[in-house]
């Protein structure tokens, strides 16, 4: 490229000079030498070095050391207006008695990075509200680039997360797409955070999650309580990696199990004549719905259900669900009493899908009944699975796994990430 140094006097050069230093807040014996301006091409560049005889620490032992040899990198900065800038830095090697050469980092900069400290910051807070793609076309980079800033600082401050106090997990899919993809978050219930994030959804995401959890001074024998749903994979997966925790089957999908079998209640009964057809059609969400989100029309649908002199099925089965969604609202032995009732009820209702729901929380009856005394719920992670599922649908999907994960962390795992103040 053929740069052409600004037509201005010498002692304003020098001034210009000192300028940029001071902009760039550099402390000797670094300096900026000189000012590049390309007008045809929009472009800034400005020349670091270092002042002749400089010593410099040693990166290992931090033993100052005379400059062995240089050489010239160049890094993307903030804009200087709207023209590109870039720093070209010449760059000292050590000469170490004990490491032998080493490169010596220059301010300004992070090992590994095409992009100066201030740009990455500003990238990175721009990812907050912005999705990866949009990021890069503002800063007229490729977002495969602001990926690679984003796994850089996530990789960097998960290395420092301390897991040590952690006694409350939850654990739950997500879908990283249609269809069936999934990653497992894993939450600390009491800091309401994700502390890791994998592909997968069986028994071995746990495992992965335990040896990240020891790695991070995890004590898999300190965590008392653990909030999973119903899936074989997790039970097992839960009992063999942290055999201390109580495990409570998540509120929503045991509420979930009952609510399918009012569907499966309502599909069977709509399929027996066109008169049940007619009275059933589109009442498939009022059924759902909780009293206080039901609006006229839905209570006009449960009104002619329930009232209908077809006695149906489904209106049976719509007031078993009600009377479940009451039974959890109470706590403790009340609670526990209540359910075995209701469960006892189910059995002899005579409707299939109720039957084989009242079975299942049976069989999971420990996991079900430890909600009435821990009231721990998966909130927190329904929680950060909306706000993944945003920024997921507002990307219109992520590339790969990875991006999505990085971005879970960015999001809702609470990093200590420079410039961001996640904290």
């Amino acid at each position: 490229m053929d740069n052409t140094t600004l037509s201005i006097p010498y002692h304003t050069i020098m001034n210009l000079n000192q300028f940029f230093t001071t902009a760039l807040k550099l402390q000797k014996p670094w300096h900026v030498a000189k000012v590049y301006y390309t007008e045809e091409e929009h472009l800034l560049q400005l020349s670091l070095d270092f002042d002749r005889g400089s010593r410099f620490a040693c990166p290992e032992c931090g033993v100052e050391c005379p400059v062995h040899d240089t050489v010239e990198k160049t890094w993307r900065h903030l804009d200087f207006f709207e023209d590109r800038a870039y720093l070209i830095v010449r760059i000292p090697r050590i000469s170490c008695e004990n490491h032998k050469v080493l490169q010596v980092i220059p301010p300004c900069v992070r090992p590994g990075s095409g992009f100066t400290l201030l740009f990455e910051k500003l990238a990175l807070g721009l990812t907050k509200d912005m999705t990866v793609a949009a990021v890069g076309a503002h800063l007229r980079e490729h977002d495969t680039r602001i990926w690679r800033i984003i796994q850089g600082y996530v990789k960097k401050a998960r290395e420092n997360v301390d897991m040590s106090s952690v006694i409350s997990i939850g654990c739950d899919e997500t879908a990283t797409r249609r269809g069936h993809d999934y990653i497992t978050i894993f939450a600390d219930m009491d800091e309401r955070k994700v502390l890791f994030a994998t592909p997968g959804k069986d028994a071995d995401t746990i495992g992965t999650f335990a040896q990240d959890f020891i790695e991070h001074g995890g004590k898999p024998k300190n965590v008392w309580s653990a909030s999973i749903d119903m899936s074989p994979a997790f039970i097992n997966g839960m009992t063999e990696h942290f055999p201390k925790a109580k495990i409570t089957f998540d509120k929503f999908h045991v509420v979930k199990l009952v609510s399918e079998a009012v569907q499966e209640t309502r599909r069977e009964e709509q399929r027996q004549s066109p008169e049940h057809y007619k009275l059933l059609k589109g009442s498939h969400f009022s059924l759902l719905k909780n009293e206080t989100n039901r609006n006229d029309k839905d209570n006009e649908r449960i009104k002619s259900i329930t009232l209908s002199k077809l006695n149906l099925k489904t209106a049976k089965a719509w007031r078993m669900k009600e009377t479940f969604r009451n039974v959890y609202g109470m706590k403790g032995r009340t609670g526990v009493r209540g359910l075995e009732k209701w469960c006892a009820w189910a059995i002899r209702s005579r409707l299939p899908a109720m039957e084989c729901a009242a079975k299942t929380i049976r069989r999971h009856w420990d996991g079900v009944i430890q909600y009435f005394h821990s009231s721990v719920t998966n909130a927190v992670l329904e929680s950060i699975n909306s706000r993944i599922q945003v920024a997921r649908s507002r990307a219109r999907g992520y590339r790969n796994k990875s991006y999505m994960i990085d971005m879970l962390y960015l999001i809702a795992g609470k990093l200590d990430l420079p410039f961001t103040h996640s904290k």
